[in-house]
């Protein structure tokens, strides 16, 4: 120890040496002009600001005046020019220049993955195994700001690391008392994408890179990159974690909990990015702050500073256009708002027609056979906008204040002509709506000691009006869900390495089902309401090569006077430099989960409906989850392995969505999967390639079922990704990425016996559940991205992505139904992936 302390001092003062003896090297600028004004009998017109911080080497023997200033320009940021024979005018240079550098912690250690960005611009860096980084054409006087997570980001202007000798200017930064997760991945299959030290992924917007098929950073698309996570019919609202439904992913938008992810039903994320600048995506592991989303936890989070000035942005694709402003209205004072809107309403365009096939095929509004094309008419938009106040009471106490606003609308008129040849028409609507809104208070009391209070209001109505032609019946159908809550988070940090979390969270979920039929008369109200109270403890250690987080969740449900205990766990220990293990469980809970209604849903679109949990025949979702894994990472090549296992109990027949003999029964039971996730990763400076390989098994048990165990719907056996993403130009990427994967399983009616009578109904009768498989997926997509400038302060990006460049059609969903024209027959129905879909957009920033 002794020893040690002996060499930090040596080490010390051999620095200061060397400080020393550059300063001596070394004089202020103005005395060496003051030198050279006398020596020369000349005057030197300057701003003192431009030269009051400047030190400079003295040239070895005194130089003519015309030498003096070629080396004044060779060896300052500034320009000398020789007006006449008394005076010398000094400038600053308006001039671009290359720069590079090194990033360390302040224990001298090099800083893998740090963010360089030139401020204003999307221009950037990110540094090497070696702390370094370099970046060219840079003005001389834009701002180079340098930023890691877990420690203190830190600005300087560019000028800094001019010096005349090349030398890397070396930036040292200090790790903050309030980090989060550390990187331990930095650029995960594009820039903009990170692994943290829990296992979870971060997927920051305002640097994402480019995804093959994509031409926006779209937030749920995206993450279906990583392994483990896929969505069996290309819907980003059904997105299956390790085998689970969608309804099972716990869902945040600054702490807002949303149940609605899509529009266009499905094919594009609802939340726009220009403001969610970060999305943390945790499959195990999950901190016991959070409940519900026993698959997974999504949480996203907007841009929480208050800007110094005004910045924006306008884009558009084929579908919609959008616009956002982050406008500061006083030092402790910013608004941040965001806004899109889709105009298929007034202009339709390939990509337009290409969703619409996707989405509405196998619907009332493409199979009707009893109205002709020119009888029916469609129209479909949404839009969402998003409002976000920051205000900084000081730098200890901030307050934030959010809405956000989901909506899709379908209207639908169809028309036909009666036996007299009067014509009448008839007109039916869907409308989706999620609106949301929070607020936040958290409070810095000591160096210590901090805490956040914050609540949300959540409001999700699924609301139609099927106006029937045939049958001159209106069916109305009515889902809400109506949410409220409030938490209370204190964190202590007991040292620089170990913070302890207590909190407590109170709930309250009201979910209404209403349906109603005009002939015969009908009419079914449900309404159910539950309140939930949760105390919660997390003690979080880290501290270089090692990881750990402890923690536990006491849930207690008012109304069933029920208490459910969680642990969770997520730790990572490096083992050697390159090599680290990881081991991460969990228990988790939901009362809210989607069923499917088929006897009621909305001209075939719109089937899912929120429940809530009554502990009869609908009992409390629970899950066990433990995962181990190994990574290796060096040299910009990183390769991952993890194991999983998962059981989920308290599924239902309803909320699994079966075309089999099972879909109108009653009955609980579970699933459980286990797996292996393989992820390859290599990425540079000028390009990254990645292979990722997911292989599980997904059973399903139901006891009073006959079989009781037969394979989950969403059981993919087998799946690939893999993709490369190229930076030919420094502004021009392109990405070129596929995706294969088993298919899955469903269930086929008896041969030789394909319809029964059921009472007076003929149905399929169907064999032995989800024995057949459906053909292999396998898909092909591109992308570009071209970015240029307007100026130095308005940027522009141009991107190009092609979604199924082969026109595959796969086969998504099979089912069968009872063939019209022959009841003894039944017909198959396949609903078919999203064919060749281009599309483009355009981006200014400003």
């Amino acid at each position: 120890m002794k020893e040690t302390k002996w060499v930090l001092l040596l080490m010390l003062f051999v620095c200061q040496l060397i400080q020393g003896q550059e300063r001596i090297n070394k004089e202020p600028l103005i005395e060496l002009l003051t030198k050279i004004e006398a020596q020369h009998e000349v005057k030197f017109s300057y701003a003192v600001s431009d030269v009051r911080d400047l030190f400079i080497k003295s040239p070895d023997k005194v130089l003519s005046l015309s030498e003096y200033i070629t080396y004044l320009n060779q060896n300052t940021l500034l320009n000398f020019e020789i007006l006449d024979e008394r005076y010398i005018t000094v400038t600053p240079l308006n001039k671009e220049i290359s720069i590079c550098g090194f990033v360390k912690e302040n224990n001298y250690a090099p800083l893998l993955g740090a963010n360089i960005i030139v401020s204003g611009t999307s221009k950037g860096a990110i540094t090497s195994f070696d702390g370094k980084f370099e970046l060219n054409n840079i003005p001389v006087n834009a701002k180079i700001v340098i930023s890691f997570i877990g420690f203190k980001s830190e600005s300087f202007p560019a000028s800094d690391f001019f010096t005349v000798t090349n030398d890397c200017k070396t930036i040292y930064l200090l790790e903050e008392a309030q980090a989060l997760n550390q990187v331990v991945i930095t650029k995960f299959l594009t820039t903009g994408l990170q692994k943290l030290k829990d296992g979870s992924t971060l997927l920051n917007t305002e640097k994402f890179g480019i995804l093959p098929g994509l031409t926006e950073p779209d937030i749920l698309q995206s993450i279906q990159a990583l392994p483990g996570i896929e969505s069996t019919n290309e819907s980003i609202a059904n997105i299956n974690v390790r085998g689970g439904t969608n309804d099972q992913n716990l869902m945040l938008w600054d702490d807002i909990k949303m149940y609605h992810s899509g529009h266009f039903f499905g094919l594009i994320s609802a939340y726009n990015p220009n403001l969610t600048n970060k999305v943390i995506v945790t499959k195990n592991g999950t901190s016991s702050e959070y409940s519900d989303g026993v698959s997974s936890t999504i949480n996203m989070s907007t841009k929480d500073k208050i800007g110094t000035s005004f910045t924006g942005g306008v884009g558009f694709n084929l579908i919609s256009a959008d616009a956002f402003l982050e406008i500061p209205l006083s030092h402790n004072l910013g608004l941040h708002i965001s806004g899109r809107r889709s105009f298929t309403d007034a202009f339709t365009s390939p990509t337009y027609d290409k969703y619409f096939e996707r989405s509405f095929q196998d619907s009332d509004i493409e199979t009707n056979p009893n109205l002709s094309d020119g009888m029916t008419n469609s129209e479909f938009l949404f839009y969402d906008y998003t409002a976000k106040l920051l205000y900084d009471i000081n730098s200890d106490h901030k307050i934030r204040a959010n809405v956000i606003s989901i909506s899709n609308n379908l209207d639908y008129s169809e028309a036909y002509k009666t036996n007299e040849g009067d014509s009448i028409s008839k007109s039916s609507n869907l409308s989706q709506e999620n609106l949301g809104a929070g607020g936040s208070w958290t409070a810095q009391w000591s160096k210590k000691f901090r805490t956040k209070v914050s609540g949300f209001y959540s409001k999700y109505n699924v609301d139609a009006s099927d106006e029937r032609v045939q049958t001159n019946q209106i069916l109305a159908q009515a889902n809400e869900v109506l949410e409220t809550g409030a938490k209370l988070n204190t964190y202590y940090d007991i040292s620089k390495h170990l913070t302890l979390l207590n909190g407590y969270e109170f709930s309250e979920i009201g979910i209404l089902n209403e349906t109603t039929v005009s002939a015969p008369s009908y009419e079914r109200t449900k309404k159910d309401v539950l309140r939930n109270h949760a105390v919660y403890t997390e003690m979080e250690f880290a501290k270089h090569f090692t990881f750990v987080r402890l923690g536990a969740r006491l849930n207690y449900f008012q109304k069933f006077d029920k208490l459910l205990i969680e642990p969770r766990v997520s730790i990572r220990q490096k083992i050697v430099n390159a090599l680290a293990l990881e081991l991460a469980g969990e228990f988790k809970n939901q009362s809210a989960t989607q069923i499917v209604d088929f006897e009621d849903d909305f001209l075939g679109v719109e089937n899912r409906r929120w429940i809530l949990a009554n502990e009869e025949n609908i009992p409390i979702s629970t899950s066990q989850q433990l995962s181990f894994g190994a990574e290796f990472s060096q040299n910009d090549l990183s390769i991952n392995l993890t194991a999983f296992y998962k059981d989920v109990d308290g599924i239902t027949v309803s909320n699994q969505g079966f075309y089999n003999n099972f879909q109108y029964l009653n009955a609980s039971g579970s699933y459980t999967v286990k797996g292996i996730e393989f992820l390859a990763n290599k990425t540079t400076d000028t390009y990254s390639a990645w292979i990722s390989y997911t292989n599980s098994s997904n059973d399903y048990e139901f006891k009073t079922l006959t079989p009781s165990i037969f394979p989950n719907n969403v059981d993919i056996e087998h799946s690939v990704s893999m993709a490369l993403s190229l930076n030919i130009l420094e502004q021009l990427k392109v990405s070129l990425g596929g995706m294969w994967r088993t298919g899955q399983p469903y269930t086929k009616p008896v041969e030789g016996n394909e319809t029964i009578q059921n009472g007076s109904t003929t149905v399929v009768n169907y064999d032995t559940p989800n024995r057949e498989r459906l053909d292999e997926f396998m898909r092909l997509d591109a992308s570009l991205h071209y970015t240029f400038k307007f100026s130095n302060s308005v940027n522009a990006s141009f991107r190009a992505g092609v979604i199924n460049l082969t026109n595959q059609r796969n086969s998504i969903n099979r089912y069968f139904e009872v063939d019209p024209n022959n009841s003894d027959n039944a017909i198959q129905i396949d609903n078919k992936s999203l064919g060749l879909t281009p599309n483009l957009s355009f981006r200014v920033h400003f």
